[in-house]
């Protein structure tokens, strides 16, 4: 098997070589798992029975969703061996997470927050292009002075994740330890789960010099660091699985003084895409297609916020995805970026499943992404975190959270002013705009959506 080093210089040779060269890379790698995938998935081999025998366009193939393809994961699956039963005794149990099932497999799962709880295999051959594709990301980050202050740490890391079940994050830790990547000695992991001031306690206490977990968590801690309760000087913050945005990307770089790795990634892509200094996520597109696309499926033009986007790995061979509905809404870059990267630059605008619907008074409906609330209430001064939950077809309750002494009164009339304002400028005036007295709370994996819509 080619190692993740291996597989990084070759896809720093790819990206010298220009577009022509990475395109017909890609071409020929989605012709491979297309293949593969029909030869072993039952599933794959009757959805694809119509089309031609080489495919080198993803647009050719059918959409395929999550909720689809777990309903029939034993015929998706390409290992025989494989079956839900298994896989799902297997997660049930705790104590096995970072364990490789049937002694090849790293399993993960998700939440299940939209509704549909998916189960995820990763081979070695996979583990080693995402390994691969992690390099990559940080090397955009490890200059000399920050190789340095990492040596001279020791490498100490902390990691802030959710630490209950088989979740991903969680799942590549563990299996990273026991493999021996990351020495237990030299690394905490830290539940997101846990209390703000505990969380600053314990980070206070041990200092990592490397500093990773979920952006909106990192966030958190980010006003806590300007706030002074937060006193520690990380060489490295890496944030985890999420987009972030821009006024949180601002506030991280002030607290922690650096340009943090932002990570963009999933259980079915571990690793899709890495940040840039000037905002923009690069898309791996040497081992995954990215198809911005409107609600019927068709392509987005660059420039223009996706109401979805579908996902197709070129390195998934024990379950392949492929022009799998994400459910993430993002934007391409119509030019290219600044930072002079050649990968495709993204920015994510919230998922689809978290737009929140409201009925207009000419009877028709409107929708708006997560994004927009966030641009609109981040730079309301004194206001923490916020999350919107939508209690009814016409009626949303406004969770927040405040700095410290902030009036809790002003800051509440401030962020319904702006809610009342972006409403009514959509045709959805009629809205009602309640405030919780309970705190945002935090998703099973341990994240905090910024809307919650009426279901």
């Amino acid at each position: 098997m080619t190692s993740a080093f291996a597989l990084f210089r070759d896809g720093r040779r790819t990206l010298r070589q220009g577009p022509d060269v990475l395109a017909h890379r890609q071409r020929e790698r989605l012709a491979a798992v297309v293949d593969f995938a029909r030869a072993h998935s039952p599933y794959y081999r009757e959805l694809y029975r119509t089309l031609p025998d080489r495919v080198e366009d993803p647009a050719v193939l059918p959409v395929t969703h999550k909720h689809a393809l777990m309903a029939r994961f034993d015929d998706w699956v390409t290992d025989p061996e494989v079956t839900i039963d298994r896989v799902r005794a297997f997660v049930s149990d705790p104590r096995r997470v970072g364990e490789r099932f049937l002694g090849q497999y790293l399993v993960s799962t998700t939440s299940g927050t939209t509704g549909h709880r998916g189960l995820f295999l990763l081979d070695d051959r996979a583990a080693a292009v995402v390994g691969a594709l992690s390099l990559r990301a940080a090397l955009r980050t490890l200059t000399p002075s920050v190789t340095t202050r990492l040596l001279a740490g020791r490498m100490r890391s902390a990691h802030i994740v959710a630490t209950s079940g088989h979740l991903a994050a969680y799942a590549v830790i563990a299996r990273s330890r026991a493999a021996g990547r990351l020495p237990a000695r030299g690394s905490r992991v830290l539940s997101a789960h846990s209390p703000l001031p505990e969380l600053v306690n314990q980070l206070n206490e041990y200092r990592p010099v490397l500093l990773a977990g979920y952006a909106t968590v990192i966030a958190l801690l980010a006003g806590e660091q300007l706030a002074g309760r937060l006193r520690i000087t990380p060489a490295m913050v890496s944030l985890l699985a999420e987009g972030v945005s821009d006024g949180d990307h601002r506030r991280i770089r002030a607290a922690f003084g650096q340009h943090p790795v932002n990570t963009y990634g999933c259980n079915e892509a571990l690793a899709l895409a890495y940040g840039c200094p000037f905002g923009w996520l690069h898309v791996h597109s040497d081992w995954l297609i990215l198809e911005p696309v409107d609600a019927d499926h068709r392509p987005t033009p660059p420039g223009r916020e996706s109401f979805t986007v579908l996902l197709t790995s070129l390195c998934r061979w024990a379950q392949p995805i492929l022009r799998y509905d994400l459910g993430d809404s993002v934007l391409l870059r119509p030019d290219a970026c600044a930072c002079g990267d050649p990968l495709p630059a993204i920015k994510v605008r919230g998922r689809a499943a978290d737009l929140l619907s409201f009925p207009r008074r000419d009877g028709g409906t409107v929708r708006i992404v997560p994004m927009a609330f966030e641009t609109l209430l981040e730079s309301i001064p004194g206001l923490d975190l916020f999350q919107i939950v939508q209690t009814a077809p016409a009626r949303v309750r406004v969770r927040i959270r405040s700095a410290a002494g902030a009036d809790r009164d002003r800051l509440w009339t401030a962020v319904r002013r702006e809610l009342v304002t972006l409403l009514t400028a959509h045709g959805a005036g009629q809205v009602s705009v309640e405030r919780a007295h309970e705190p945002p709370e935090q998703s099973p994996g341990g994240k905090y959506r910024v809307v919650i819509p009426w279901s």
